[in-house]
């Protein structure tokens, strides 16, 4: 029974929640981004660079006669497929870099509003003449 009330608050800690809907969004980003880079980037490279810059490679050592598109092209190396994920990962790199780096900033603004707003510190000196001033007021 210990066990099952330690799982649960592990996995009703708020960090866990966060971390699940972290994934679950950037699994919808990722979907976003494959779909820009697949509808839009690769014909983009195709039309500068040709068919076979979104190609593939035939095998020198594979006969390729009489096999239809799909089983020749699982036995080619697919390289615009490669060059799509790396155009992925660079934009979701960069549209995090620039997410996390935006965080920090707006954290780092409301410390130092935090830091303004909260009343400066009395000096030593200030401190020692409010201490004469209250013992003064006693005596009286």
């Amino acid at each position: 029974m210990g066990l099952l009330k330690e799982f649960k608050e592990f996995a009703l800690k708020g960090n866990v929640m966060d971390m699940a809907v972290g994934v679950l969004i950037g699994g919808a980003f990722s979907a976003i981004v494959t779909a820009l880079t697949t509808d839009f980037i690769n014909p983009l490279i195709a039309s500068i660079g040709g068919a076979e810059i979104a190609g593939l490679i035939r095998l020198p050592w594979v006969d390729y006669s009489g096999l239809d598109v799909e089983t020749a092209t699982s036995l080619s190396l697919n390289y615009g497929d490669f060059i799509t994920a790396i155009i992925n990962f660079l934009i979701i790199a960069v549209i995090l870099f620039i997410l996390i780096k935006s965080m920090n900033k707006l954290m780092t603004l409301g410390k130092k509003k935090e830091e303004e707003e909260a009343p400066a510190e009395p000096s030593d000196e200030v401190k020692l003449l409010t201490e004469i001033k209250d013992l003064l007021a006693e005596k009286k």
